[in-house]
């Protein structure tokens, strides 16, 4: 099968889970046999880049739609100018230009979009007026905020920015068409996107994100001492790590933290650190290092102030036999068990998270013997189950649209 994958963002332009679930599932694609080509953006440069990937053989086509500003560099902007860049980035045919040429040269089966803000909303129905299957994956609320987020205690939208809401609603509604397939990794995301008026007459389904298949190393005992967490992820107000570190200095027991990752909020982790001893600040961490970090803890922490979808940091401490402490939010409650692979806590309430590290830390011993039990909640996500799937829906979706 010939697939084509329009994204975004693809590394080494890359801004977080999303994109590495698009390279897991490419890799095993062409493991698979697959013909697999990927379209994605690019900072500003001329014409369409092609390459090869550097550690798979897919072809990867490059191109800068012509907007104000390449997608990883809007927190430079203030917002009339992301105003601009999303009205340029829904009317704009600079993007779906280049993937009509793209397509009509390379003739794919059947096409997999994926988050496309940034690169052209005009994109799906360029590929449906080609008459290529389409299937899309939805990654985040993009489509339904223009920011993507929806922050907890804030899901009212205010008066004065409703109209504009609606309105963007709207055109993303228009622009994405009626796709032969839509797939979601989490139900809460489907249902969002469905309140929203989205994909009322298209073939939906819910399939949570292939699990991380490069772990090699696992839990398998506990060290004796404080209570260590891990934090991984952006460094952001929405990620919640302000309010981790707020909390992390009121509680009342021996403790210890450890942050990986990088973002806007650096420099305040770095201060804490500076005066906080029991925090440590790892910077970036490569992932065949991050599960080394994961199995050294007695939990990972997902405080999340903004709705998740299905979190890849998730997966990966899952993976590894180790628990998590994470808001209950989005559709992280369900990836998580309550009380049996870890805790969830009300969003943004530190007394409920401080009362959670309580428990765990009562119980760090008992869920050091439960780690191959955590590890085997991601069987059913392996990314060879995952892809089998995956290939089962797009022959099925190839076969109906040929009908039609």
């Amino acid at each position: 099968m010939k697939i084509g994958i329009v994204t975004n963002l693809y590394p080494p332009h890359a801004r977080g889970g999303a994109e590495n679930v698009i390279v897991r599932i490419v890799e095993q694609l062409l493991a698979m046999g697959h013909d697999v080509f990927v379209v994605t953006g690019q900072p500003k440069a001329k014409g369409v880049a092609v390459e090869i990937g550097t550690t798979s053989i897919e072809r990867i086509y490059r191109f800068f739609p012509k907007n104000i500003y390449f997608t990883l560099d809007d927190y430079r902007y203030s917002w009339p100018f992301r105003l601009l860049w999303h009205v340029t980035d829904a009317f704009s045919r600079s993007g779906s230009n280049a993937v009509a040429q793209i397509l009509a040269d390379e003739k794919p089966d059947i096409v997999l979009t994926n988050n496309l803000k940034g690169i052209g909303l005009r994109i799906p129905e360029v590929i449906q007026a080609m008459h290529i299957p389409h299937v899309h994956i939805l990654h985040d609320l993009q489509l339904v905020t223009p920011s993507g987020l929806r922050m907890f205690g804030y899901e009212k939208e205010r008066w004065f920015t409703k109209p504009v809401h609606i309105a963007y609603r709207m055109i993303c509604r228009a622009r994405m068409g009626k796709p032969s397939l839509v797939l979601s990794p989490s139900q809460y995301l489907l249902d969002e996107y469905q309140r929203a008026g989205f994909f009322q007459h298209t073939d939906v389904r819910c399939m949570p994100n292939p699990s991380p298949s490069a772990i090699t190393v696992f839990r398998d005992s506990h060290r004796s001492g404080p209570l260590r967490l891990l934090f991984v992820g952006q460094l952001a107000l929405h990620k919640g790590i302000a309010f981790l570190l707020n909390a992390f200095a009121k509680f009342d027991g021996d403790i210890r933290l450890h942050i990986a990752g990088g973002g806007q909020m650096r420099a305040m982790v770095e201060e804490r650190v500076a005066h906080d001893k029991r925090i440590v600040y790892l910077g970036y961490t490569p992932p065949e290092e991050l599960a080394k970090c994961m199995i050294a803890v007695d939990a990972v922490v997902v405080p999340s102030l903004c709705y998740e979808n299905s979190p890849t940091v998730i997966y990966e401490s899952l993976s590894v036999g180790v628990p998590l402490v994470a808001s209950r939010i989005g559709g992280v409650g369900e990836l998580i068990q309550h009380e049996k692979t870890g805790f969830l806590f009300t969003p943004g309430d530190e007394q409920d998270f401080l009362r959670v590290l309580q428990v765990l830390d009562a119980q760090k011993d008992d869920f050091a013997t439960r780690s191959a039990h955590i590890r085997g909640t991601v069987a059913p996500y392996e990314i060879t189950k995952y892809t089998e799937r995956l290939v089962a829906l797009l022959t099925e979706t190839i076969a109906r649209y040929s009908r039609r």
